[in-house]
């Protein structure tokens, strides 16, 4: 993926109502213009270059603008979408927005695979030499630490624990390898289940040698990457990992979603903080120092569960599909901006 955005510009198509000027002007016009748009020269350069003032040549290149004699086109990779890219940044108040095209076959399935390759894109422009990079589990990061091709040297920590501790090296201990390889840095994971029996058992597991040392690096992460599970099976970790009676008890406290183990309701607000102690996962307050924290998830069926994670405050950037771009450009009120990282709990 090619994030930046490229400007093309037609310097001497003066289509039909600039013929109005004449040919001195015209050509005079597209000098000016070819030297602003392509060369990148200011307006005073220009205008010391032609004899005449800035106001001169900010007026030739506005008329430039109306009588067609320049046209700017704005042109992204097809998959992504930067006019919803752009409006769900401003409505939720993120850093980041990238809203990528829902494959036609996956329309209601949750975080497609091509989310993971874009975030994994996007990690390369944000993560700098010496930063420390945290990884939650999920699909979707497993996904995007797949997909990841360029990383500069950094340090990787797993954020929480695994889903099932017999097939982490499918999982979130090999996406924490994988990232580390890619980048040349040290690698932490955590071997041990994200879900405990009880919170004695989880608090004897972080004090075990490897476990306490990778926790001694959730304070230091300057980048994370999480994903968004829906209250519902297959598509919420914590969710399958209950008895039916915990559900039922979860469900009744109004849980919307869940994201590295930890509740939601709909208003962003954290329920059932009980489960918490039994799980292996970067606390809410340290997610909520960390600079840069971002969200992978997707798919119409997750609409609402990124509302309640993105209403947290714990999120400022996100990597979704049009899916589920949608449901959020019309999700109840208008949240507080993400960047403010307030806590809807309150102090």
């Amino acid at each position: 993926m090619n994030s930046s955005e490229e400007i093309a510009v037609s310097g001497m198509s003066a289509g039909r109502s600039a013929m109005r000027m004449g040919p001195a002007e015209l050509v005079q016009a597209a000098a000016m213009a070819r030297r602003f748009y392509l060369e990148g020269k200011s307006k005073i350069q220009i205008a010391e270059e032609f004899g005449v003032s800035r106001f001169k040549v900010a007026r030739v290149l506005e008329t430039a603008l109306e009588r067609d004699l320049v046209r700017i086109e704005i042109r992204v990779p097809a998959e992504l979408d930067a006019e919803r890219s752009d409006a769900l940044r401003a409505r939720y108040g993120l850093r980041h927005a990238v809203v990528v095209e829902s494959p036609a076959e996956a329309q209601d399935s949750p975080d497609p695979e091509n989310l993971g390759e874009v975030a994994a894109d996007l990690l390369g422009e944000l993560v700098d030499e010496g930063d420390i990079l945290g990884l939650a589990w999920g699909r979707s990061t497993i996904h995007m630490a797949a997909a990841l091709d360029r990383l500069p040297p950094c340090t990787v920590v797993q954020l929480t624990g695994v889903y099932d501790a017999g097939t982490a090296e499918r999982g979130s201990v090999e996406a924490v390898r994988r990232a580390a390889q890619v980048s040349g840095g040290d690698a932490h994971p955590i071997y041990a289940p994200m879900l405990l029996p009880d919170a004695a058992t989880a608090a004897a597991l972080r004090n075990q040698t490897g476990i306490a040392r990778a926790f001694e690096y959730f304070d230091k992460v300057t980048v994370a990457c999480v994903s968004i599970g829906s209250w519902e099976p297959g598509i919420s970790t914590v969710h399958d990992m209950l008895s039916d009676e915990e559900r039922a008890h979860y469900a009744s406290l109004g849980v919307a979603a869940e994201m590295s183990a930890h509740l939601f309701d709909a208003e962003g607000r954290r329920v059932g903080r009980d489960l918490g102690e039994r799980c292996i996962t970067v606390k809410t307050e340290q997610l909520r120092r960390i600079p840069e924290v971002v969200a992978i998830a997707g798919g119409q069926r997750k609409g609402a569960a990124i509302d309640a994670v993105l209403r947290s405050g714990l999120v400022t950037s996100l990597v979704t599909d049009t899916s589920a771009a949608d449901y959020l450009m019309t999700a109840g009120t208008t949240p507080k901006p993400a960047l403010n990282r307030s806590d809807p709990d309150g102090p």
